[in-house]
C-alpha cells in the first residue's frame, strides 16, 4: 500500500475526530498516543493498538529508535500505515510531530474491589493538570482515580501526552457521584482544601482513603464538599492562595506513600 496523502481518507479523518471530539473519543471508546515514548510504551505493555500512522522519514537513517518501534510493532501484527508529513501534522495534536502515532481502545483496567487508596478529581477542566496528575499518582501507588462530571475526559490529547502513559497502568473513571459514592464504599473522604482544618501531614492516611482534589478555577463543588468527612490543607507561605491541582496533588499523594511506606517499614 502507498502513503496515505489526502487529508480525506477515513482513517485520517478518524484520527482527526478523536484527537478534536470528546464525544467521538467516548463514543468510539478510542483514543490516540503520540510519538516515539508514548508508542514504545505501548509495546512495552504488550497493548497492541488499532493500527499506526508513521511518516516515511520516521523509518529512515538517523531514526534508529522509530525504525526499531515499527518493526516491534509489525511484530505484534500492527496495521502500519505511511502518510505524508501534512497528513501526519494534520492528524497531530502537537505543533511538532514525531512522525508516529496509534489509535489505540480506551484501555478498561480493573477497579479494586476493596480499595485503600482513592483520588477523585472534581471539576478539574485543564488537561495538562489532569494528565499530569494521572502520571504521578500512578507513581504514588493510587490504586484508582475517579472523575467526577464537569472533569476534563482523560483521553484528551494534552491529557494523554502529560500522564506519560499512566492510562496503560492506572484504573480511571469518570463516575457520576451515586457511583463514586458506591466505589469508595469504607474509605475515610477527605478533600484537599486551602482553608481545611487539619495540615496534610496530619491525616491518617495508613487507612482506606479517597482524597478529593478540585479544579484550580472553581474548586471541589458542593457535592464533593458534603461527602468529604475532612478537609487538609497544605500550609503555604503568607500571601499565597493556593497551588496548581496537579501540584497540590502530588504533595498529598506522595505524603500518603510516605506514611505507608513507614508504616510498612516498622511493621516488618
Amino acid at each position: 500500500m502507498g502513503t496515505i496523502t489526502s487529508q480525506r481518507n477515513n482513517r485520517v479523518k478518524y484520527v482527526r475526530a478523536l484527537q478534536s471530539r470528546r464525544r467521538k473519543r467516548e463514543r468510539e471508546r478510542r483514543l490516540v498516543f503520540e510519538g516515539v515514548r508514548l508508542v514504545e510504551e505501548l509495546v512495552r505493555a504488550g497493548v497492541p493498538p488499532t493500527f499506526v500512522f508513521y511518516t516515511e522519514a520516521a523509518e529512515g537513517s538517523g531514526h534508529e529508535r522509530s525504525a526499531r518501534l515499527l518493526a516491534s510493532l509489525c511484530e505484534m501484527n500492527v496495521p502500519c500505515y505511511a502518510v505524508s508529513e501534512p497528513v501526519m501534522v494534520a492528524c497531530s495534536a502537537t505543533e511538532e510531530p514525531q512522525g508516529i502515532l496509534a489509535v489505540l481502545p480506551i484501555p478498561d483496567l480493573s477497579h479494586p474491589e476493596h480499595p485503600t487508596f482513592t483520588l477523585i478529581l472534581d471539576r478539574v477542566r485543564d488537561p495538562g493538570n489532569l494528565g499530569t496528575t494521572l502520571r504521578t499518582a500512578l507513581a504514588a501507588g493510587v490504586e484508582q482515580v475517579l472523575l467526577t462530571p464537569g472533569t476534563v475526559d482523560a483521553a484528551n490529547p494534552k491529557a494523554v501526552r502529560a500522564a506519560m502513559g499512566a492510562h496503560l497502568h492506572l484504573p480511571v473513571a469518570a463516575l457520576r457521584w451515586d457511583a463514586i459514592v458506591a466505589a469508595i464504599a469504607g474509605s475515610d473522604i477527605w478533600l484537599a482544601a486551602a482553608d481545611g482544618e487539619t495540615s496534610y501531614t496530619e491525616a491518617d492516611w495508613t487507612r482506606p482513603v479517597a482524597i478529593v482534589v478540585g479544579g484550580e478555577a472553581s474548586g471541589a463543588g458542593e457535592r464533593a464538599q458534603a461527602l468529604a468527612q475532612g478537609q487538609v490543607s497544605i500550609p503555604m507561605a503568607e500571601g499565597v492562595e493556593s497551588l496548581n491541582t496537579a501540584i497540590a496533588a502530588a504533595v498529598i499523594l506522595f505524603e500518603v506513600a510516605r506514611q505507608r511506606a513507614l508504616k510498612s517499614h516498622n511493621a516488618a
